[in-house]
Parts: structure tokens; C-alpha cells; sequence
């Protein structure tokens, strides 16, 4: 069977380029049904598993349908949390990034005015938690009268969490005429009514039925426990199943902390998410998880959701998750990209109640679930050696997705912004009278306070720098250096 390529979808050649150096050489299955459609415009709910390649579903119509020119956002893009909305902009802006798209993240515990400040300048898409996009529609600082698109990811999630009522009081906002897409892993009856009530009765549906090619390969497995010996049972597992990589899920705050505090004193390479973390935080972590510095991660559910890390090669619930469409959130993390991982479940006699619920819901027989016991001493000692062996070994680190793509792209740092009464025009001015720089070569611009960064594409950018030493902007002269960051 000939696979499809992302040309057959008539998109313009640079988000081709993109998705090629991105890594991205065929459509999944979601990718396939749903961006034809979405290029039609129409409304679409989807139904689709976390991993499947919803982002990229979305992300090509909206950057293919955002023009350049028009400065005010073009497509709204609503998700659960924080970690999931700046994993997004990340994607989008990958797939736009030949064709200048600019897209800005806003979420609560972040500076509203830095946001504000942002929305001020040219944004083709904006992504965002429920709560700040609707502090910002009440400010005034969110103007929504270009929004063509509007993508609701995760929904089932925003419900769980409570967001509902702020996702209808922003469509209340919003032009009627423009497309709407969902995207939810699960559709209970509550985001059925979303639906009928804010989009097309004419909206296409697209189901993806589990399929060998689309099913995570996840080994399901749990073991009862005593709550007592709970954090030594974990360790001994993971000193006999070694990991590569590993989510430990928690169900609260307090067991994260509890739990990193006693692994982190056997001396794992670890580290903790949870939302009482500052924003700083919480990202330095998923940094350093994502790169491979860290092995284990023990986390609230606030990880689950949505975020897309390779390579994990095992998930434990240390406790049975309180709602049981998280299990599949949680358990999602694994198995991806065709490699098998596997979901251990600790269960404690105070569990047993969840943990049936869970059963009864997650698992037919399609799904096996294995019980495990626990490992006698003899062989967690057997397996010792080798455990201390990985942990102690050099990470080889990944590669970024976005590396190939990049390459040609500098950003370039300039020492003036708003105070000096700088805008975008004035830069563009100065930049497009060097030799051979066209507006072309010009990519996003972010004017801050007291700086400036632009990206210079098509690998002009030292030749830009180099030109820069001797030029003024706007009469004022300017230290002009490739950005740090």
C-alpha cells in the first residue's frame, strides 16, 4: 500500500519543507481524515487517542489559512494546561516557520502584562489555558474580530478540569462565522452538547477506531501492595525493570514530593512536576526530562495530559489515578511511535474499589492486564549491579526535532525595544535596505521593553549581523549580536 505524502494535500511548499526537516514524512491516520477537511474549512469533531498526531492534524490548515500580512490573531487554540499550551506553540510555529507565522502562548502564573505586551504585536495564533484567554477578552488585550479557526484540544481534559463554563463564555466572544474543530480523546455527553450547541449541525465527525497501526503497544500490568512498604516496593521494581524512562504518577502534591524525596536519596537522576511548582520550574524540568538528563519523573496528572515526550519506556501509577479516563491519559505516555512500553499499577487494599472501576472501564478483551508480584531480595540484589550501571551512565542526548529546520534560521539580538520607540517597521526598514535582504528573509520579530529579537531566515543571518555594526535604526545605533537563547 503506497502511503500518502503531505503534497497530497495541496499545502504550500513551505510547510512541506518544514514537515520534511521536522522529521514528519507521512500523515497518521488522524492526520489523513481530518486535514482535507479542515482545509475545507468545515467543523469537525474528532474523537482520537493522546499520541496520535492531533496537533499537526490542526496545525497544518490553520498555518496554511493564516496570511502573513493581517496582524491581528487569525486562530484561537484552547487547551488544558500550561506545559500542553507552550508544547503547542512550540509544534505550530515548527510546521509555520518558513511561512513567518508567529504564535503566542498566554496562561495563568505568567506575567499578564509580558502576554499583554505580546498581543499588542503581529500574532497569527494565539494558545491558551481557559482562564488567562478569558482574562485578556475581559481586558480588552485579546483581540478576537479576525478569528476564523477555533480549536478546542483536549476537551474531555478541560472538562475534567472544570473549564467548561470559561470555553462557552469565550466562544460568547468569538465571530459566529468561523470553523471550529474538537479534539478529545474520550466524547462523554457534556462535550456532545459543546458541540451541537457551538458548531455546525453539518460538522463532519471523524472516529479513530483503534487500529494495529494507531493502538499504543502498551503492557498492562499491576500488583497489589501494602501501604506500608509502598515506596520500597517501588524502588525494588524499578531496580529489576531498569528503565530507560520513566513517569511516576501520583495523585496528589504531597505523595510527588514524598515519593522524589525517597528516590532521590537512593540516588536516581529524578525530579518532580506538579502545579504547585513555579511556571520556571516546571519547565526547566520537562526540559531536562525531554532531553534524557533526567530517567524518572514523579508527577501529578498535570503531566499527563497532552505532553509529548518520546521514548518513555515504562509508566507506574503509584497510586490509582481518582478518575479512571485519567488511567488512559497516564498510561498514554508510553508505547508511542510503534515501541512497546509498559503501565505498571501499584494497588493498596484502599484502592481496590478505583482500581475495579478502572478495570471495568479501560479494559475488554482486547486488552490484557497481567498481575505481577513482588520481587523476592535474591533478585532485586541479582539486579543491582546493572541498575546503578544505567544510572550512573552518560545519557546520550536527542535531538531536537526542530534542529534540521533551524539550521538556516539565527536569531539575532538587538540591545533596544518599546522604550526606545522602536516598532517592527523599523526594523523591517533597515534590515530590507542591506544588499540582497528582502522582507522574505525576515522572520518573527518580538519586541520586548529593552530588546529586540528577530529571526533571519534562509542563513543569512551572519551576513545581517555583520551589516548591522555600522547601521542605525530609527538614528539610534544598536549593539546587534546573535541571541543566546
Amino acid at each position: 500500500m503506497n502511503k500518502k505524502s503531505f503534497e497530497t494535500f495541496g499545502i504550500s511548499p513551505e510547510i512541506v519543507t518544514a514537515l520534511t526537516s521536522l522529521r514528519y514524512f507521512n500523515p497518521t491516520a488522524v492526520q489523513e481524515a481530518v486535514i482535507p477537511l479542515a482545509l475545507e474549512k468545515q467543523d469537525i469533531i474528532v474523537e482520537s487517542q493522546t499520541g496520535s498526531g492531533k496537533t499537526v492534524a490542526f496545525g497544518i490548515p490553520i498555518c496554511e489559512q493564516a496570511e502573513w500580512e493581517e496582524n491581528k490573531p487569525q486562530a484561537l487554540i484552547l487547551v488544558p494546561t500550561r506545559e500542553l499550551a507552550l508544547q503547542v506553540k512550540d509544534d505550530i510555529m515548527n510546521i509555520g516557520r518558513l511561512k513567518r507565522i508567529k504564535v503566542t502562548a498566554v496562561f495563568g502564573k505568567s506575567s499578564f502584562k509580558t502576554q499583554k505586551s505580546e498581543l499588542k504585536q503581529k500574532s497569527h495564533i494565539v494558545v491558551g489555558t481557559p482562564g488567562r484567554i478569558l482574562e485578556h477578552l475581559k481586558e480588552g488585550t485579546l483581540v478576537v474580530d479576525k478569528i476564523g479557526s477555533l480549536v478546542l484540544d483536549e476537551a474531555d481534559e478541560m472538562l475534567n478540569m472544570g473549564f467548561i463554563d470559561q470555553v462557552e463564555e469565550i466562544i460568547g466572544y468569538l465571530p459566529n462565522e468561523r470553523q471550529t474543530m474538537l479534539f478529545s480523546a474520550t466524547l462523554p455527553p457534556q462535550i456532545e452538547r459543546l458541540a451541537s450547541f457551538y458548531m455546525n449541525p453539518d460538522r463532519a465527525s471523524v472516529r479513530m477506531e483503534p487500529s494495529a497501526e494507531n493502538t499504543p503497544k502498551i503492557l498492562h500490568s499491576y500488583i497489589n501492595v501494602e501501604e506500608s512498604s509502598k515506596e520500597k516496593r517501588l524502588l525494588d521494581l524499578l531496580t529489576i525493570e531498569n528503565p530507560d524512562s520513566c513517569i511516576i504518577f501520583c495523585n496528589t502534591k504531597d505523595a510527588v514530593d514524598t515519593v522524589e524525596k525517597y528516590l532521590n536519596k537512593a540516588d536516581l537522576p529524578i525530579d518532580k512536576l506538579h502545579g504547585g511548582m513555579d511556571q520556571d520550574d516546571r519547565l526547566e524540568v520537562m526540559d531536562e526530562f525531554r532531553s534524557g538528563k533526567l530517567r524518572y519523573l514523579v508527577a501529578t496528572d498535570v503531566a499527563a495530559r497532552g505532553i509529548d515526550i518520546d521514548n518513555v519506556t515504562h509508566v507506574i501509577n503509584y497510586d490509582v489515578p481518582f478518575e479512571k479516563e485519567s488511567y488512559t491519559h497516564r498510561t498514554g505516555r508510553t508505547g508511542r511511535a510503534g515501541k512497546t512500553g509498559l503501565a505498571l499499577t501499584m494497588v493498596s487494599d484502599q484502592d481496590r474499589g478505583r482500581w475495579q472501576e478502572i478495570r471495568d472501564y479501560a479494559f475488554d478483551d482486547s486488552l490484557e492486564l497481567t498481575e505481577v508480584f513482588a520481587p523476592n531480595e535474591r533478585l532485586v540484589n541479582r539486579s543491582k549491579a546493572a541498575f546503578e550501571k544505567k544510572i550512573n551512565a552518560r545519557v546520550a542526548p536527542k535531538i531536537a526535532r526542530n534542529k534540521e529546520l533551524n539550521k538556516d534560521i539565527t536569531k539575532v539580538y538587538f540591545n533596544g525595544g518599546k522604550k526606545k520607540k522602536l516598532r517592527a517597521v523599523d526594523f523591517v526598514g533597515t534590515l530590507t535596505s542591506i544588499k540582497d535582504v528582502s522582507a522574505e528573509d525576515i522572520g518573527i520579530i518580538t519586541i520586548q521593553e529593552n530588546v529586540t529579537y528577530i529571526e533571519i531566515m534562509n542563513g543569512k543571518g551572519p551576513y545581517v549581523i555583520s551589516e548591522m555594526q555600522d547601521r542605525t535604526i530609527k538614528g539610534k545605533t544598536l549593539k546587534v549580536r546573535k541571541a543566546h537563547k
